[in-house]
């Protein structure tokens, strides 16, 4: 049986995964981290995108964040996100349907245009996006 560690996954909506898991991908600041037991304490902020956790038994479920940040200790792993969602539930033509209306929002300047705001909304539409097309992709579902 592999080495497992307690994961945690929530958001200001409540707990939406806690229990044992062989290892966690996430997109970190810095680039992707594989986070198995054993690994150094950390805190790193979060991007919007895929979390990956391979549960006990070798299954893996895939989660969406928005951004936030992971923590990393001896025995615990949680992550705490803005907004998190299983990726079987996102729908792909509602994903792209908001990479399509934060691109034409960007084009479309307005007087009272907050380009940053613009900006945050397609990077999050896109890594929706792309959190679909894995799950599809690499996992089936």
């Amino acid at each position: 049986m592999a080495m497992t560690v307690h994961c945690d996954i929530v958001s200001a909506e409540g707990q939406i995964f806690s229990g044992l898991v062989e290892m966690v991908i996430a997109h970190g600041e810095l680039g992707d981290l594989g986070i198995a037991l054993g690994h150094a304490p950390l805190i790193t902020n979060l991007k919007p995108g895929p979390i990956r956790l391979i549960k006990q038994g070798g299954e893996a479920e895939v989660f969406y964040i928005s951004g936030g940040f992971l923590e990393v200790q001896p025995n615990m792993v949680k992550v705490l996100a803005d907004t998190v969602q299983r990726a079987v539930d996102l729908d792909e033509a509602s994903a792209q349907n908001a990479v399509k209306a934060a691109e034409k929002a960007l084009h479309e300047k307005g007087a009272d245009f907050d380009y940053s705001a613009a900006a945050s909304r397609l990077a999050e539409a896109t890594a929706q996006l792309r959190t679909v097309q894995q799950v599809r992709k690499k996992f089936g579902g």
